[in-house]
């Protein structure tokens, strides 16, 4: 089969060297088009890991523009000491106090001059391969955070006294709790990951923000219904899959919680799980209250590449009015997804309408079957696409704006009967010695960050970057787009059209969030620096994070 490559892959190439690439075939803004609107951050703090519930990554702070954003100085850096080996953490700021986590600790930091006010340890043994934590949920001067022993446990926002800790997960299996939580409404939503384990799957739990009891679960893999038609029926084959790795959206005014959800297992051999294998790779809408399932979507059916619909989906509305879920997954696409009659008492076994799919990194031989004879090169491979931080979203230009990976692998299928799965281990059906297949070198990867009409899926500008994309972007009402790179470069862009209008290096990768706050009367901007996990082969010293503002 000859491989397939889109137009994208093309402009890789022409753009591999520029800075910034406004395409001609995107369009410009047009001239007096009517703004999209977005709930955005509260004006003074940034109280989620996405910003507001409806995880736009807006803020309505716009002290800091695009005629002055040049003149933006480093003001105070924190620390943690730690040489952590994942750092993804999305700072929460509330009433003047940043929150930010690792792995074993949560940091209260003062947001105007980066002292430290307390620190929480949860200790466990033996810390988890990838050691990752991506932060904190606030409500009602508390804390709650997931851990990589599979606890979500409560901490008193003020002195870091812990109040309650419960178990959802198994580390035993391989289950951990990465995922910055949400809460709302007197409950905390959040779920295990591990769905690349063997006879691992994914739950998504309410509990009690008073003390952490179970309200309800809802299970990605059924064991029952319609759903459970399409995975195999012999119980020689495990369920597995579906795990939850990074936060949840939440439309606050109709208590419909939004859940992102990973690939099916074994993450290659489709042989063993015919089928679409339902709730994998999709948006799962469900009642906030009760975890009824309320509608769907699955961009990727049975999936045979690891592609994580890994991010939150941004919940939009644009500038006609149409109420948008944006999706962005390992896929490398970007999926605008009907969200206007989730709650209206629809049939939730027929899926959400895809309005728009739009590519976010190069495109090859997705579609061309694995084998056990010889390795097959696709594009993006399992590390690329969109990773855990998603979409965001500019409503005074109607823009969503999405990070990218791109960076192509090569996996062999084993023979299905040289198969040994262990409960605890890896479960992808690839040879033994890569058993997430293999990487192209190095210097062949890159990045994007796409902005792309909400309207209609149009690109309307793509900045080429040297390295993958993986840092929190943020929009703001001074009319920019803040956002990072693994080389340390820390880039505000002109969310018109793309140019880059100031850059600091940083010195550290940059994987974890990006956000923007006030704190006595000025805005601010921090970013999170250091290493994103053991999977991607950047270095840092520790982490730490970075504030920005005006002088």
């Amino acid at each position: 089969m000859m491989p397939r490559h889109t137009d994208l892959q093309s402009c890789s190439r022409r753009c591999a060297r520029a800075s910034f690439a406004i395409l001609a075939c995107a369009g410009l803004f047009p001239a007096g088009a009517a703004k999209g609107t977005a709930t955005g951050a509260p004006a003074r703090d940034w109280p989620t890991f996405n910003g507001s519930y409806s995880s736009e990554r807006y803020s309505r702070l716009a002290e800091i523009d695009t005629e002055n954003v040049g003149n933006l100085r480093r003001l105070c850096t924190f620390d943690t000491g730690e040489v952590a080996k994942s750092f993804e953490s999305g700072p929460v700021v509330v009433d003047g106090v940043l929150y930010v986590t690792t792995d074993m600790v949560t940091y209260a930091v003062d947001a105007a001059t980066c002292a430290l006010r307390w620190k929480h340890t949860h200790r466990y043994e033996p810390p988890s391969f990838l050691g990752v934590n991506r932060g904190v949920a606030f409500e009602g001067g508390r804390l709650f955070r997931g851990s990589g022993d599979g606890h979500v446990f409560a901490i008193d926002a003020k002195t870091g006294r812990s109040l309650w800790d419960v178990a959802i997960a198994d580390p035993a299996r391989g289950e951990t709790v990465p995922l910055a939580p949400v809460a709302w409404n007197g409950m905390v939503f959040a779920g295990n990951a591990g769905g690349d384990i063997f006879g691992v799957t994914g739950r998504v739990y309410a509990l009690s923000a008073e003390d952490g009891r179970v309200l309800w679960q809802f299970d990605v893999v059924p064991d029952s219904g319609p759903a459970r038609a399409t995975w195999p029926a012999s119980p020689n084959v495990p369920l597995t899959g579906g795990a939850t790795w990074t936060s949840y959206s939440l439309d606050a005014d109709r208590g419909i919680l939004y859940i992102p959800t990973g690939n099916p297992a074994p993450d290659f051999a489709l042989e063993l799980r015919p089928g679409d294998n339902l709730y994998t790779n999709s948006v799962v809408a469900l009642d906030a209250r009760t975890g009824e399932l309320l509608a769907f979507v699955q961009p990727t059916k049975n999936d045979f590449h690891d592609y994580d619909l890994a991010a939150a989906p941004a919940l939009i509305t644009t500038r006609s009015g149409q109420r948008l879920a944006i999706a962005a997954g390992k896929d490398g696409f970007v999926y605008g997804i009907d969200r206007s009659a989730v709650g209206r008492g629809g049939d939730p076994a027929s899926p959400l309408a895809i309005r728009y799919r739009t590519a976010a990194t190069t495109q090859l031989d997705t579609d061309t079957p694995l084998s056990t004879e010889r390795g097959v090169r696709f594009c993006p491979g399992i590390l690329g696409g969109t990773q855990w931080n998603g979409p965001a979203y500019h409503p005074g230009h109607d823009l969503v704006i999405v990070p990218a990976v791109d960076w192509c692998s090569t996996v062999k299928l084993a023979p299905l009967e040289t198969l040994q799965p262990q409960p605890g281990e890896a479960w992808t059906g690839a040879v033994p010695d890569a058993a997430f297949g293999n990487f192209d070198p190095q210097e062949q990867w890159g990045g994007w960050l796409t902005a792309i009409d909400a309207e209609t899926g149009h690109v309307r500008w793509r900045y080429r970057s040297p390295t993958p994309m993986l840092a929190g972007v943020t929009t703001t009402a001074g009319g920019l787009v803040f956002t990072g790179d693994l080389d340390g470069d820390f880039l505000a862009f002109d969310a018109g059209n793309g140019a880059i209008l100031w850059r600091e290096h940083i010195g550290q990768p940059m994987g974890a969030g990006v956000v923007t706050f006030e704190v006595d009367g000025r805005q601010r901007i921090a970013v999170g620096t250091g290493k994103p996990s053991p999977v991607w082969p950047v270095e840092s010293d520790s982490a730490r994070v970075v504030v920005f503002g005006l002088p």
